[in-house]
Formats: C-alpha cells, sequence, structure tokens
C-alpha cells in the first residue's frame, strides 16, 4: 500500500530540492566570453636614415650593421646597392637571400632595424630651437609633446609659445599652420595645446626676440 506524505513533508521536500538547484546555478561557472579580436599593426617600412643590422646565419662575414643611404639603398657583402627603402624587414631579408643564393648555399638572412625614422611621408620632423632638431618615424598616436621629448625639449633661446605645426594634407596642397604654445604646454601643463602630429608634419620652434 502506498503511502502518502503529509502535505507540509513535501512542502519542506520540494523548497530544499529548489533551493539545491538555485545554489547549483549559482555556483556554475559563468560561460566563456570569446576573446577580444586584436587588430595586426602594420609592419615597419624601411626608409632613408633607418640602421639596419643584417644577419647571415652561421656567416658573420657577411653580417653587418649599416645606415640606409639618402638614396634609399644599402651595400651589402657580395650584394652591393640593394634597393631597401620602402620594404619591411622580412620583404627585404627574402630578397637578400635571393641574391646570396649565387654565392652562399640555402642562406638564411634576418633583418633587424635598430634605429627609425622611416619613409619621408610617414616621417615627424622637428627644427629650429630643439635642443636636438631631428627626424623620427611617425608612431600611432604621437601628440606633440612626445616629439618635443625625443628631440630634447627647447633651448634657453626658444619662443616656444610662437611654434607652430605645418602639415599638408597631400603634396600639392597649400601648408595648413597649426600654432601651438609649447611653453604654456611644458612649463604649466596645459593639455590643450598637446596637438595631435599626423605623419608628414613639421614641428617648428622659433628663436625669440632679444
Amino acid at each position: 500500500m502506498k503511502t502518502r506524505l503529509q502535505r507540509p513533508l513535501r512542502s519542506t521536500l520540494l523548497a530544499a530540492g529548489l533551493a539545491a538547484t538555485l545554489a547549483a546555478c549559482e555556483s556554475a561557472p559563468p560561460p566563456a566570453q570569446p576573446a577580444p579580436q586584436i587588430g595586426r599593426a602594420p609592419d615597419y617600412v624601411i626608409g632613408p636614415g633607418d640602421t639596419l643590422r643584417v644577419d647571415v646565419y652561421r656567416q658573420p662575414e657577411l653580417s653587418v650593421a649599416l645606415p640606409v643611404r639618402p638614396d634609399g639603398r644599402m651595400s651589402l657583402p657580395l650584394v652591393p646597392d640593394v634597393e631597401v627603402a620602402g620594404k619591411t624587414p622580412t620583404e627585404l631579408a627574402k630578397e637578400i637571400e635571393q641574391k646570396l643564393r649565387a654565392y652562399v648555399r640555402e642562406p638564411t638572412v634576418s633583418v633587424m632595424v635598430t634605429s627609425f625614422t622611416g619613409v619621408p611621408g610617414k616621417q615627424v620632423r622637428v627644427i629650429g630651437e630643439a635642443a636636438q632638431p631631428l627626424t623620427v618615424a611617425y608612431v600611432e598616436g604621437m601628440s606633440v609633446l612626445d616629439v618635443v621629448i625625443r628631440a630634447g625639449g627647447l633651448t634657453r633661446y626658444a619662443s616656444g609659445n610662437r611654434a607652430e605645426i605645418i602639415r599638408r594634407e597631400n603634396p600639392d596642397a597649400p601648408p595648413q599652420i597649426i600654432r601651438v604654445r609649447l611653453n604654456d604646454l611644458i612649463r604649466d601643463g596645459d593639455i590643450t595645446q598637446d596637438v595631435q602630429m599626423r605623419p608628414g608634419d613639421t614641428l617648428v620652434i622659433p628663436q625669440g626676440w632679444f
């Protein structure tokens, strides 16, 4: 003969089962989230003024560290006058391997850029009363403060608040003049003057009037 559970006991069992179910749900790990997609950074393009380290595996006499000439070329052992500007390090390494096959069996070449300047259209220049006037490769997100730091700051004769950024939207366009108050930025921390740079910009820092 089947015995019916008393109503209070049945209610207690149902409540206990519901509590156990809720506890299991709370202890279960959350569903895995898809990993964020990270964009691949563009490969660096070699330009005049860069310094390259070219290593040929097991051939130390063919390995060199040289700057890229203003004409965009380099002269390597067994491979004179190689056009390197406008190529990525990987592209250049493959080209050198191809040229060395006439002299070396199955050459393996690696190319590393040890100092960066970049191709002219992707450079930023600093001229005038900077501690170290220079040309640097443009980096995404670069601001005028980044450039001034790279140039070692201003000289004692600089008129920082009369500095200008000369910008051209394209080679044939008239120059756009953007005035920037470097003294206010550097000495007073006025971040409104920390203008974003663009590839091809030239920062001009004039001399003060004495």
